[in-house]
């Protein structure tokens, strides 16, 4: 088997159902559980490009649009969409989906920027997204 092409992945994916305990009192999942679920996924996606350690700087305005109802499947969508010398900026999105009907329906969204590290936890330098190297963002 050949090895796939080894292009910088700019993002992540990730699925859960929301069960009772993920959920508030009123049935909906808790705002502190997307939170979690949509920093893993910046963490993944930032992760995965940089090919570092990466840690939390800030997550910026989030928008919750609807609610996310117990027993739906959540995907949560991360993608690096900006590079600093050593942040990256991930937009992250949460698509609830009902399991039966198969409708979907965009939830949640926000942004996160991460910070690279090197072996000694300092910041560390990240490559340029592609568009971004060429001039074109």
């Amino acid at each position: 088997m050949a090895p796939l092409a080894d292009t910088p992945k700019t993002e992540a994916r990730m699925l859960e159902i929301v069960f009772p305990d993920h959920t508030n009192h009123l049935g909906t999942l808790f705002g502190g559980t997307a939170l979690a679920w949509m920093d893993k996924a910046a963490f993944i996606a930032a992760s995965r490009y940089s090919r570092r350690t990466v840690v939390t700087a800030r997550s910026e305005q989030v928008d919750f649009k609807l609610p996310i109802k117990q027993g739906q499947l959540v995907e949560t969508i991360a993608r690096v969409v900006e590079v600093g010398r050593t942040s990256m900026q991930v937009e992250v999105e949460l698509i609830a989906e009902d399991l039966l009907s198969g409708d979907r329906e965009l939830c949640t969204r926000g942004r996160f920027v991460m910070i690279a590290l090197d072996s000694r936890g300092r910041p560390a330098q990240v490559a340029q997204l592609p568009t971004q190297a060429d001039g074109a963002a």
